[in-house]
């Protein structure tokens, strides 16, 4: 499986309307951005405490209960749970699979919504993982990365900010280090809630092994209610449903 170790995706983000920083812990790697007018020079510091205490906090518990960390099925945190990590029980009863599923989407959104409530940040995005939360009054183009699919960020998703916000989490078998049982080069899915999307795009990249799979699949997506869109990209094939308009890049 092909890691991708330099997130040349990230450089889709159009650089002159957000003040970016990247932040790394453990295997945690994200990338957020916030509205120039909103950016203050303590937040980079803040968002890697914030980071820091999340893992923390989840590996406390989690050391208690492994399970929690190998379930492949939905999976109750307990009481003493942290509340990340009972949202993402929540997720994974509705998905259909394992909790941990939800984690890179979790984190994106515990760092926008912080950010939001310390400094009332106008628009907030962070890319975790290929997983983003996106908090925004603007619209936004997002290219899709599929590994060595001739498609890879060749094709995106035109996301409405009338929508926002939004979880946008891509999920592959062939790409990164997570857990897959499928071959899909990617699967997008767009939902309201980034823990759904996050943990429905695992799903759903789980059942893509050949080509044929995907419009049964879409058809699926299509009727699911938690889902706004998806793409989905095998090889050199791809599919389409939902609201938002399809992107090309160069």
């Amino acid at each position: 499986m092909m890691e991708y170790k330099y997130r040349t995706y990230r450089e889709h983000f159009k650089t002159g309307r957000w003040k970016k920083f990247t932040l790394k812990y453990k295997e945690t790697d994200v990338w957020i951005g916030v509205d120039k007018a909103s950016y203050r020079p303590d937040m980079p510091g803040y968002c890697q405490e914030l980071i820091c205490r999340l893992r923390t906090s989840m590996e406390n518990y989690i050391a208690t209960d492994p399970h929690y960390l190998t379930a492949l099925e939905p999976y109750d945190a307990g009481e003493s749970a942290p509340e990340i990590l009972k949202q993402m029980s929540a997720a994974a009863r509705r998905t259909g699979i394992g909790p941990m599923s939800a984690v890179a989407g979790a984190v994106a959104f515990y760092i926008v919504e912080a950010l939001k409530e310390k400094y009332r940040i106008r628009e907030g995005i962070v890319e975790n993982g290929g997983d983003i939360y996106a908090d925004i009054q603007e619209d936004i183009d997002v290219a899709v990365f599929a590994g060595t699919s001739p498609l890879s960020e060749k094709v995106g998703l035109h996301i409405d900010a009338g929508e926002a916000p939004l979880g946008i989490c891509t999920s592959s078998g062939t790409v990164g280090p997570s857990l897959s049982f499928g071959k899909a080069d990617a699967v997008m899915i767009v939902c309201k809630d980034v823990l759904l999307a996050d943990s429905y795009a695992t799903r759903f990249a789980n059942l893509i092994r050949e080509p044929k799979d995907i419009p049964p699949i879409l058809e699926e997506i299509r009727t699911n209610q938690d889902i706004l869109s998806a793409m989905v990209i095998q090889g050199n094939k791809m599919g389409v449903v939902g609201k938002f308009e399809i992107r090309l890049f160069n």
